[in-house]
């Protein structure tokens, strides 16, 4: 066995490492909060969700094997058919919410705007309060403070897609036009439908 690939197996292993860290953290987040969309839980999360991914695509690599663990709605999109080795990656992220508190939400807009009109009520007066909050804050944090801001969390999805190296600008005309499913690496989602059918099971005895 050569010096690089001996190199390469130590990198399986400690990607598997790395796995098994992020799930310990991401249970100690879990199970130490009290409050929905912890910003402690999201960042586990998402640190596990790369972590496998490293994992995964290293263990592909080095002993053409992949792990257990399906993608939800991953059925019928016919597979992966992008390269082995991406020169490129693209994160598309979509997150629904319902305006649930139109008030809430422009009383926190005119805490940030102070050229709102306070107490506007019209549709319009919430498009301006939606464009005023996620210019401020991180669409993460939004995400975090949903309740706070006057949204309630719908469904949500994230690719990871291989994609080619771009010029600055090359694709903002039309952002969202490359989703192609076959080019996906792994999905996250998470929506309420999940919990339902974990539901539907009953409790583990």
């Amino acid at each position: 066995m050569s010096d690089a690939a001996q190199v390469t197996i130590n990198e399986v292993r400690a990607a598997a490492e790395a796995v098994k860290a992020a799930i310990d953290r991401h249970l100690e987040a879990v199970a130490g909060t009290t409050e929905e969309s912890d910003p402690a839980v999201v960042a586990a999360y998402e640190e596990l969700a790369s972590a496998a991914i490293t994992y995964d695509q290293l263990l592909y690599e080095v002993f053409d094997e992949v792990t257990p663990f399906e993608v939800p709605g991953d059925e019928g999109s016919g597979g992966y058919h992008g390269p082995e080795q991406p020169e490129a990656i693209s994160v598309l992220i979509r997150r629904d919410y319902l305006v649930a508190d139109p008030k809430r939400l422009r009383a926190q807009a005119e805490r940030v705007e102070a050229s709102l009109t306070p107490g506007g009520g019209t549709a319009g007066g919430v498009n301006a309060a939606i464009g005023v909050l996620f210019g401020e804050f991180e669409p993460d944090e939004i995400a975090a403070r949903c309740e706070e801001f006057g949204l309630e969390e719908g469904d949500s999805t994230l690719w990871v897609s291989a994609s080619e190296p771009t010029d600055p600008g090359e694709w903002l005309p039309e952002p969202f036009d490359g989703a192609d499913p076959s080019l996906l690496i792994c999905r996250f989602d998470v929506s309420e439908v999940y919990d339902d059918e974990a539901e539907a099971f009953g409790p583990e005895s």
